[in-house]
């Protein structure tokens, strides 16, 4: 429903912060890994979750994409909420997080608070195969200066292609045409090579 709330911040502690955005007040969610990268600013700009529960709103904020990206990951493994999914965040970095699940370390997972050996098998089992398919680099924040092969890339990963065969295929159209193609271009024929 919100992708992002931006404006300036009125207080800020490590489990939420209040941004007020054109003299309303957002009551906003973070994880540690959040508050450390807000600690010295006056403003900012946080990635955004609302969670509708029959006696609440809630929104949880993220200071990139990416970590909202692992989050709503996380959340979608049974038995992993919000509230629990923001405490793996401030656990461990989102890398490690990815790199944990990705490779099955299970001791590394279980030593998060609230997640025991049950927990951390089900998040690698349910999550282990997208976070490869995503590839290593789909937490890095993403420029604000996209190039049309940028584009392209991250329309094709969110159509299910995995990264690497996307970034395969474009290359090929890419070094194919003699003249700059547009992103809708460069899908199309990155389509039929796939």
């Amino acid at each position: 429903m919100y992708a992002y709330i931006s404006g300036q911040l009125i207080f800020k502690c490590p489990t939420y912060v209040i941004l007020d955005v054109g003299g309303l007040g957002y009551h906003i969610h973070i994880s540690l890994n959040t508050y450390a990268d807000i600690a010295d600013r006056t403003s900012c700009k946080l990635f955004t979750w609302l969670h509708i529960k029959e006696d609440a709103h809630t929104l949880y904020g993220f200071f990139d994409e990416g970590e909202r990206k692992l989050f709503l990951h996380l959340i979608s493994v049974s038995g992993i909420g919000p509230n629990t999914g923001r405490m793996i965040l401030s656990a461990i970095t989102p890398a490690e997080i990815q790199d944990a699940i990705i490779r099955g370390d299970v001791p590394l997972i279980q030593r998060i608070k609230g997640i025991g050996p049950k927990s951390a098998q089900r998040l690698i089992l349910e999550l282990q195969d997208k976070l490869k398919k995503e590839g290593s680099g789909s937490l890095i924040t993403v420029s604000h200066h996209h190039t049309v092969k940028d584009e392209a890339l991250s329309a094709l990963v969110m159509l299910g292609f995995a990264k690497q065969a996307a970034e395969k295929a474009l290359d090929q159209v890419i070094r194919s045409e003699k003249e700059t193609l547009t992103v809708e271009q460069s899908i199309k024929m990155a389509l039929n090579v796939l």
